[in-house]
């Protein structure tokens, strides 16, 4: 039996980081739960300050198969290179190249930073990384 998962990224800014990662995997901004019109509404309704509402913030794969993605705001910046990265395969099936490099673009004008493209006998992709320094590959 599997066992369902979600991503957590520690952040600076964890709603600017959400947008950013928004837009990279088609993920929407996780809606608050049901009998509340909003997050801060939730969080004043169990007893949080409702000024801690932008320490966090969740995307969820809007067709519900994905894992959901939790950002929270931590006190460090980031210290090294990442042990484990996201690989956001927009070229598949048929490693259509123009796609990846449109999809980089994107990413770019969203805020992040191509680093170098890389090849290996079989694939190619585009190393990057996000806003807040979070490596990645777009293949």
């Amino acid at each position: 039996m599997s066992l369902s998962f979600q991503v957590s990224f520690d952040a600076d800014d964890p709603p600017a980081l959400a947008g950013f990662w928004a837009v990279a995997l088609g993920y929407v901004l996780q809606p608050p739960p049901d009998g509340f019109d909003s997050w801060p509404a939730f969080i004043e309704s169990v007893g949080l300050p409702v000024d801690e509402v932008d320490n966090y913030s969740a995307l969820v794969d809007p067709d519900g198969s994905g894992p959901r993605l939790f950002f929270q705001k931590v006190p460090e910046g980031k210290q090294a290179k990442n042990r484990v990265h996201l690989d956001v395969n927009v070229g598949a099936p048929d490693h259509d190249w123009a796609r990846v490099s449109s999809h980089a673009e994107k990413l770019r004008e969203a805020g992040g930073t191509v680093v170098e493209e890389r090849t290996d006998e079989m694939s190619r992709w585009i190393v990057m990384l996000d806003p807040e320094g979070n490596e990645f590959c777009v293949q």
